[in-house]
């Protein structure tokens, strides 16, 4: 009898100190994104991967996965809501099925700068966009610039009727399905890691994308056209699962938070830097040309495309297109 409760006590320490061990795990956080490491978006998962694991030690475990690893942006979300992966950061062009009033992000020419962006997103509306899809299990912790987006293709692009025809990739997106149709050019949706394929065998013919995409993909060498359009933003919106996030303790969640948002000010810093770069890197290469719009001509585009803000009015709300429009004036 006495050996079998000793052996009991043993087995009974064993698992509890098991338990012990267990609980302290560390919480693994996987951070999965479709893009190269040494862009924006790239950066700032590292970056937040870095401060985490310093200033939460032993406590929290943050894996990257650059370039679709992990999951490509057709499957990301659907293994976010899965709980396969805890954090990633999709154009914002991805949530028109979780919110419609974020398809203001898309609208061409909404916004006349970064720093008219920045503005918005900040505001009030841009706040309670981030916090729209809560009821959906998804909780928006941020916003990352990427920067705005140029058209590229393999002929000059100077007015809109030169675009007529073409075949131009886009994202799962209706209000950027509608701008190329405003265009008379054919929309194409593809998934980010096919484009540099789909530009080098002919399936699209062009292409938005901000330098860094354009650069880091290596689109420049398929297409021999880049025109500075400035016409549409491409950010991401960081995310995770709302069941994980408010399920973390209380202590690790703030502390989290207080790096995503340290981390979003950095991002947000370097993000025009790094297509300032890479657009300079595609004017050495010599492999595109990039074409300057006068004002005139800049506005012939805005004026061909203009009728898609309208044509979303109502499902984004007027109200919300003003407030964008005033971040303009400020």
């Amino acid at each position: 009898m006495l050996k079998m409760t000793a052996k009991a006590l043993v087995c009974a320490v064993s698992l509890g100190l098991a338990g012990l061990a267990h609980a302290a795990d560390p919480i693994v956080i996987k951070f999965s994104h479709v893009v190269a490491e040494h862009t924006p978006k790239g950066q700032g998962a590292l970056l937040f991967k870095k401060l985490a694991e310093e200033r939460l030690p032993g406590k929290v475990e943050v894996e990257v996965y650059p370039n679709s690893s992990l999951f490509g942006d057709g499957k990301e979300m659907e293994a976010l809501l899965l709980g396969d992966v805890q954090l990633i950061a999709p154009s914002l062009a991805k949530f028109e099925h979780y919110s419609k009033p974020i398809q203001i992000f898309d609208l061409p020419f909404l916004f006349d700068d970064i720093e008219a962006v920045d503005r918005f997103q900040k505001g009030p509306v841009g706040q309670e966009l981030l916090a729209s899809m809560e009821d959906k299990g998804i909780t928006g912790l941020g916003y990352w610039h990427n920067g705005l987006k140029q058209l590229s293709a393999n002929k000059p692009l100077r007015t809109p009727r030169d675009a007529r025809g073409l075949k131009f990739r886009v994202q799962a997106s209706a209000v950027l399905d509608e701008q190329f149709k405003a265009l008379r050019a054919n929309p194409r949706k593809m998934s980010f890691g096919e484009v540099y394929q789909g530009l080098q065998t002919g399936v699209v013919n062009g292409a938005e994308n901000p330098y860094s995409n354009i650069y880091s993909q290596k689109m420049h060498e398929v297409q021999k056209y880049i025109t500075e359009s400035n016409h549409g933003l491409l950010d991401y919106m960081v995310i995770t699962n709302t069941k994980f996030w408010n399920g973390l303790p209380e202590d690790v969640r703030t502390e989290l938070r207080n790096i995503m948002d340290e981390v979003t000010v950095e991002v947000n810093l370097h993000a025009e830097a790094i297509n300032q770069r890479d657009k300079q890197a595609i004017i050495d290469s010599g492999r595109s040309e990039i074409i300057t719009l006068t004002k005139e001509q800049r506005d012939q585009w805005r004026d061909q495309v203009k009728p898609v803000w309208k044509k979303f009015e109502q499902e984004i709300g007027a109200e919300r297109i003003k407030a964008a429009e005033a971040a303009n004036q400020q």
